[in-house]
Order: C-alpha cells, then structure tokens, then sequence
C-alpha cells in the first residue's frame, strides 16, 4: 500500500490555465501524493483534446456532474459553477477523511458571480461551509503575508481596523502560525506619523500590545510603515507580516515572488493550498502556463498534513 498522503485538486475554471497545469504537472505530483483530480471523464477529455495532450492512465479521476462547452479565456456561468462543484466536491472529500487536503486552482469570481454563487472566493466560501473564521496567507519560504481584509472595498477597510477585530485576528493568525517574529504593517501613509496621517494605527498598536500580552512574549511588531515593510532589511527581520488590506500586503508580494507564492487557509478543520496566481485566461490553453505555484503548493499542503 502506498505511504503517499491523499489530496483532492480541484480543476479551477476550465476556461483558464488549470488543466493545462494540471497535466504539466502530473508525473511530478504523483511522486509528492496521491492526487484525486474532482473533474469528470467528459469534461476532462476535452480539455485534453483542446491541449493536445492525452490523459495519462493513472490519472484518477472523482466524478464531478455536469457539461458544457470549454471556450478558452471567455467568462461564463457553466464554467464558473463547474469550477465551484470541483471545490466542493474536493471539500466534502476532506470532509469525509477520503483525502488528506485540497490543493485548488484558480476560479474567476464573475464568473461564480454569473453562475448565482454568492461567495467571494474560495475562502469565503470555507468560512460559510465550516462557520470558522479562516485566514487566508499567500507567500513562499521567503516571505508569507496574511491579509487582515481581503476582498471588500478599499472605503470599507478603515471600519475592521479596530482593537477587537484586530487582536482577534492576532491571537488566531499566531495559534495557526507560531512563528518568532510577525511584522504587522500600519493602514496610512508613514504609518499615520503620528495622527497627522490617520489615526488607525493606535489601534493597531493597542491590539498588538494586548495580543503581546496575552502570550507572555513579543511576537508581533508594529505598526510597520507600508511602503518600506517590505524591504530586505525587513525581509531580513521578518519571514511573516500581516497587511491591513489586500493591495497593501499583495502588491509587493507579487512584485518579488509573483511564480513561487502560494495560498494557504489558516484556522480550519481541513487543509487547503492554492496557486497564488489567477485564471490567466490571456495564455489559456496557449501552453505557456507554469506549474511552480501549483506545485509550490501541493508541497504545502504536505507540510501541514499531521500523521
């Protein structure tokens, strides 16, 4: 019997770059897992046949209903709903024990949108279906950043940045993450320069204080100011930050480690990773996606898996 840990991979939007990573990667990932791909027999074939490629015979293979026609890099509500049943059929194989993790590849949010799926994203879906305030980190060995805010408008971030909401996400980022040191970065320009900026970052420095607190030590460092949180001589000091908002911590992230990074979901009963990359329906079907991203991220997936 193999001594290979099982993970469900859910396909993404089939109208992007996912299959083709997919089989790309697949001699390589079968050596790291057993993966389980969530999509079915019909719908695999054709993203096969528009890749020219052949679907290999030990690739397995968990139904996942439904048809439509793949058109390369369009936007649509087939796609979107079939990408969303491959995750949640992935989740519910989590949830049953049949897999160890999920490693999912990426959705287009209109394109859930089109189809009548409420949800932002892959997380804010996993909040809803284990009703646990998930985490979402993105990041490689180099550097991990995890978004206090993620996708809600700009105008609305300045209404989370208070003392509860802030020492909670502290208090739960650091029991999934015990790592020594965690730079936090402030909301405003120069981190507020004391008020004449903004005035958030007393916030942020009152719920760093009492998270400090609460463990005994300091871990978490702070109110960082944003626009050089990010050099190396803070990279040097810190492997992981924590951003107020998603363009503060992603933009630089991207900038440095855009094919490396990954995306993790803190704070849940089941283990999920995921590319850090979108749809790329610019290059779909193209043979020009990479595979580093998905394969960075079933290696995390591994990592956090208890035996």
């Amino acid at each position: 019997m193999s001594a290979l840990k099982r993970i469900a991979i859910s396909v993404g939007d089939l109208n992007g770059v996912g299959f083709e990573i997919i089989l790309k990667a697949h001699e390589h990932i079968k050596t790291l897992c057993e993966p389980m791909y969530c999509i079915n027999y019909t719908m695999a074939h054709q993203a096969a046949n528009l890749l020219k490629r052949q679907i290999p015979n030990d690739f397995h293979l968990y139904k996942v209903s439904g048809e439509f026609a793949i058109i390369p890099g369009e936007v649509c509500a087939p796609s979107g709903k079939y990408s969303y049943d491959s995750f949640v059929s992935a989740v519910n194989l989590a949830k049953s024990g049949a897999v160890d993790a999920i490693v999912t590849l990426p959705i287009h949010k209109e394109a859930w949108k089109m189809a009548g799926i409420h949800y932002v994203g892959h997380t804010d879906a996993l909040r809803d279906i284990f009703n646990q305030e998930a985490i979402m980190m993105l990041g490689c060995e180099k550097m991990y950043v995890a978004l206090f805010t993620e996708h809600i408008p700009l105008r609305e971030v300045i209404a989370h940045v208070n003392v509860a909401e802030l020492r909670d996400f502290m208090l739960r980022f650091y029991t999934s993450v015990p790592v020594d040191s965690i730079g936090v970065l402030g909301l405003n320009p120069h981190a507020g320069d004391n008020g004449v900026l903004g005035e958030e970052e007393r916030f942020i420095e009152q719920a760093i204080s009492e998270v400090n607190a609460h463990f005994g030590k300091e871990i978490f460092v702070g109110p960082l100011v944003p626009d050089v949180a990010f050099t190396p001589h803070q990279r040097s000091r810190f492997t992981h930050f924590i951003a107020m908002y998603h363009d503060q911590g992603l933009g630089p992230l991207k900038a440095l480690y855009f094919d490396e990074s990954i995306n993790v979901s803190l704070g849940l009963p089941v283990i999920r990773t995921s590319v850090d990359h979108g749809t790329a329906f610019d290059i779909a079907y193209k043979h020009r996606a990479t595979t580093v991203s998905y394969v960075n991220a079933v290696h995390a997936a591994l990592t956090f898996i208890k035996d």
